[in-house]
């Protein structure tokens, strides 16, 4: 399965940031791709103005969603967009578009309530662990941003089948920021012998370092702070060899934990 990572800086217009990923859709298709994954928040975004996110919020078959489903033949296409809730806040959701429709969605578990930021002052978090979907003979399981702080997340995606974890986030700069993106997406595919898939936002707070990490915690593909497209070929006999030489999944001791709706 090839997969694209797409990664940009979400303007504050949803119509262009709709072209920018109607763009990167032609040109993962273009190079053959059979899974493009975009970042968090690819419908609208101002750091300088808190309250774009439910301002801008569209229903699932509002007109962003609407054309990007319309280029998805042939393609399963992630990312995250807000929806509104219905009672003045928005759910963070990540969706799976394929052959012009939703093949999948998960509302975000974890809100970043976290680095002084507080995402569930506008947020409704979901209540309903993340899907797992097959992709071109892959099963592909999904996390948003914050969530991969949480590892029975990943570890349940795994023990359900996932050989491949897909993160969208906005990755906030800071401290110490970028390293923990970097090892915690390296943990959670080593810990769960997976492919990680990690895409994140550029701009000016967050860091992009869009990447891929397979399933003995190596980068096999690294993305700088730039705007970029890229591309990495995932290779099932690769799962299947490291879950045979590291067995973890079948050597835990523990029975699975429950995780229980918030």
């Amino acid at each position: 399965m090839k997969v694209a990572l797409g990664q940009f800086a979400v303007a504050t217009e949803w119509r262009e940031n709709q072209a920018t990923c109607l763009d990167l859709i032609a040109r993962a298709k273009a190079g053959g791709a059979d899974l493009l994954v975009l970042p968090e928040g690819v419908l609208a975004r101002d750091i300088n103005d808190p309250e774009i996110m439910p301002k801008t919020a569209q229903p699932l078959d509002g007109p962003f969603m609407a054309g990007l489903a319309a280029a998805t033949d042939g393609i399963t296409v992630m990312g995250c967009v807000n929806v509104p809730d219905g009672a003045g806040r928005f759910h963070n959701t990540l969706f799976a578009l394929r052959d012009g429709r939703l093949v999948a969605r998960y509302r975000k578990l974890h809100l970043y309530d976290a680095f002084s930021a507080r995402e569930s002052e506008r947020t409704a978090p979901g209540n309903e662990l993340p899907p797992v979907i097959d992709v071109a003979g892959v099963k592909i399981g999904v996390m948003t941003c914050y969530d991969l702080r949480f590892p029975e997340v990943a570890r349940a995606l795994a023990v359900a089948g996932a050989e491949v974890i897909v993160v969208p986030a906005a990755w906030f700069r800071g401290p110490g920021k970028e390293r923990h993106w970097e090892v915690l997406n390296v943990a959670r595919a080593l810990e769960n012998t997976c492919y990680v898939v990690a895409v994140g936002e550029c701009g000016s707070r967050n860091c992009a370092a869009s990447m891929v990490i397979d399933p003995l915690g190596v980068i096999v593909l690294a993305l700088g702070e730039a705007p970029a497209l890229g591309f990495y070929d995932i290779d099932p006999t690769r799962i299947a060899d490291a879950r045979r030489i590291l067995p973890v999944l079948e050597n835990r001791r523990f029975a699975d934990p429950v995780l229980r709706q918030a």
